[in-house]
């Protein structure tokens, strides 16, 4: 995620990722990414699934993670999520590396995989994993560009270049991703320094609870700034992720 039309900012908080099953078979030499056919695999319940079934690989961005098995579950797609530290949205140099690295141990027989992020900050590195893998990655610059849509994100920062954008994980996790990262909690004197440029503030919603409301109103009240609510779902991920699952993979080439 991030704040800026143009560059990333502080936004999300740590999600471990899943551990590779060291009894899981190794993946077969000829593509680093994909594993070696005749074996059960973890369904996306724990159990296992037999062989034809796999479930397709999602590395996906932490922020992301639950809304994807949310959506997976009521579509009835037949997934493992694996998710990447949403904090590497602080760090995006760094996604890349670990995206590749998540998708040479993915374990899944005879599996498909894809790459749940947008740009995320990366600069086209996540666009050359995707062309290296040959492996399709989610569209955008930004995973509000998920929830809004690329015109409406690109028109609210061209309204106000000084616009911060809330989501309902970043909302959930400010206080660990966000105001403990930047030493906040240590130097409270240090928030005009962060975030004395912003000019408004706007929470895309994907599913609004008291709770959440609650904790946006909070974090407005620190930025001095009205709050702004956009209601998005998560229709727009939905529709960008459906392609990619729902498409048989095309043969390898050669």
């Amino acid at each position: 995620m991030s704040n800026s039309a143009t560059a990333p900012t502080s936004t999300t908080a740590s999600s471990p990722s899943s551990a590779s099953d060291a009894r899981a078979p190794r993946l077969a030499a000829t593509n680093p990414y994909r594993a070696a056919a005749g074996h059960e695999t973890p369904a996306p319940d724990g159990s296992s699934a037999p062989a034809g079934t796999a479930p397709v690989e999602i590395v996906a961005c932490g922020a992301l993670a639950g809304h994807i098995r949310e959506i997976a579950a009521r579509r009835g797609w037949p997934v493992i999520v694996r998710p990447l530290p949403a904090a590497l949205h602080n760090r995006p140099e760094q996604i890349k590396g670990h995206a590749e690295r998540e998708l040479a141990t993915a374990q899944a027989s005879n599996s498909r995989a894809l790459i749940a992020y947008a740009d995320c900050g990366s600069y086209g590195a996540l666009d050359e994993l995707s062309t290296k893998a040959g492996l399709p990655r989610l569209p955008g610059l930004h995973c509000y560009d998920l929830y809004a849509g690329e015109a409406r994100i690109a028109q609210l920062f061209a309204e106000e270049p000084g616009t911060y954008l809330l989501t309902d994980y970043l909302i959930r996790s400010f206080d660990r991703s966000v105001i403990k990262p930047l030493g906040l909690d240590r130097h409270p004197e240090l928030w005009a320094d962060y975030f004395s440029h912003y000019k408004r503030l706007i929470w895309l919603v994907q599913r609004a609870t008291p709770e959440l409301e609650e904790a946006a109103i909070r974090i407005a009240g620190q930025f001095s700034l009205p709050l702004t609510r956009i209601d998005t779902g998560t229709t727009g991920l939905e529709a960008a992720l459906a392609p990619l699952i729902e498409t048989p993979e095309r043969p390898e080439k050669p």
